[in-house]
């Protein structure tokens, strides 16, 4: 069924929706308002930028009922799909990655590349980041202090992983993490989103072009051999694809390296555990700080392709949809004491990384580098500690992927 244009409600109707995003009173915490319509009205309709109203959905059991639901649609040319900015709703439209696309498109794009995101791949890069990460401590040892955390360590860790795995040389770092940047801040004028994915993706085009002639043993450099050169997948799609793992793949992770070890400086017993832990205990320490977190915390953005019921609430076709994981992971019916933080957990069924088709590619990944810097970073710095007062940290509130702007710590 082909979804049709649904307008804005009257003023009346507008005025009684709430404003999403809504702010943070706590930076540790959702938005206070998401906890009340969690409780209230688990399905309701806010209000966004541009004036539309879609639904938002804030119960666990509900988020991900939908996005495993093959009547919502994550295509970002369908109308009322609710961008969660001008900027990226222009960048979409010029550029859509396969995250973006439904079954067969998506199913055909992601299938080139997810032998090199599964956990077999991503175990075997073990060495690289084990090495990668002793080398950053090192120089961080060596180093002044105090020292920005983001800086030296949770942002150069998994962009160094993401451009061995890509074959993106490191060197350019600059460049492309100053453009992730512009294209993921939701503030960014149209034009400047734009122009910054154009600017990545034109140096992806070049590279894969390289590769085209010159074979390499890396994701692009296979991109080209089997699809490009074969004609395929174009180069143009090939450096769409490479541009969302090189942006989706040094972000995310870099914000949960430094904004988790803010939290664990917060818990100093969860945090000597996670020092001292095994195994067993650093990743349920990871899954739990994937769950409190959310960094990505702007919602999965959908579409009803038809009528839905659910929680009492009729979603009609051409509807769009938020689902608020950062709001399904503080969910009290589904997590025990959902704010407080809790390594021992156990069994930790979040929706970080969404859910069904469209879940995280490239989790394994996160969660290799997670696993690694976090007992690393505080065994070889066992007094860490924050370098100002906890009320001068700076936060990423108007970004798609929440964290901190800069951490200065010394030890």
């Amino acid at each position: 069924m082909t979804p049709t244009t649904i307008t804005a409600g009257n003023d009346a109707n507008a005025s009684a929706e709430p404003t999403y995003p809504m702010a943070r009173t706590c930076p540790f915490d959702p938005p206070a308002e998401l906890a009340q319509l969690r409780a209230e009205k688990p399905i309701t309709r806010i209000r966004l930028w541009d004036g539309s109203s879609p639904w938002l959905v804030t119960r666990y059991d509900d988020v991900r009922n939908l996005l495993a639901d093959p009547r919502v649609s994550a295509d970002t040319l369908l109308p009322n799909y609710p961008f969660p900015s001008p900027g990226l709703r222009a960048r979409r439209r010029a550029s859509r990655s396969f995250i973006g696309m439904d079954d067969p498109d998506h199913a055909r794009l992601r299938k080139m590349i997810i032998s090199d995101f599964t956990v077999r791949g991503t175990e075997s890069l073990r060495p690289l980041v084990e090495k990668l990460v002793n080398d950053l401590l090192d120089a961080m040892e060596r180093g002044p202090r105090p020292v920005d955390l983001v800086e030296a360590f949770a942002l150069p860790l998994p962009s160094m992983v993401i451009c061995h795995m890509l074959g993106v040389p490191y060197a350019d770092h600059d460049f492309f993490q100053d453009h992730s940047r512009a294209i993921l801040d939701i503030t960014a004028d149209p034009q400047e989103t734009v122009r910054a994915n154009d600017e990545l993706r034109d140096y992806l085009t070049t590279l894969i072009a390289e590769k085209e002639a010159e074979p390499t043993d890396d994701i692009l450099g296979r991109l080209a051999q089997r699809y490009v050169v074969t004609g395929r997948l174009s180069r143009s799609d090939a450096a769409t694809m490479g541009l969302l793992l090189l942006v989706a793949g040094h972000e995310t992770t870099a914000n949960m390296i430094a904004f988790g070890t803010l939290t664990l400086l917060e818990h100093p017993e969860q945090a000597a555990e996670v020092r001292d832990g095994d195994t067993a205990v650093v990743k349920s320490a990871v899954e739990e700080l994937l769950r409190l977190l959310t960094v990505v915390h702007t919602g999965r953005r959908r579409v009803a392709l038809e009528d839905i019921e659910i929680g009492g609430v009729t979603i009609r076709a051409g509807e769009g949809i938020i689902t608020a994981g950062e709001s399904a992971n503080r969910d009290p019916s589904a997590f025990e004491s959902p704010d407080e933080l809790d390594i021992h957990r156990g069994s930790n069924h979040h929706v970080a990384f969404g859910f069904g088709v469209h879940q995280c590619l490239g989790q394994p990944l996160a969660r290799l580098e997670l696993q690694i810097a976090y007992p690393a970073l505080l065994r070889r710095f066992p007094d860490l500690h924050l370098a100002v007062p906890l009320e001068e940290i700076r936060y990423r509130d108007k970004m798609v992927v929440y964290g901190v702007q800069e951490l200065p710590v010394s030890w």
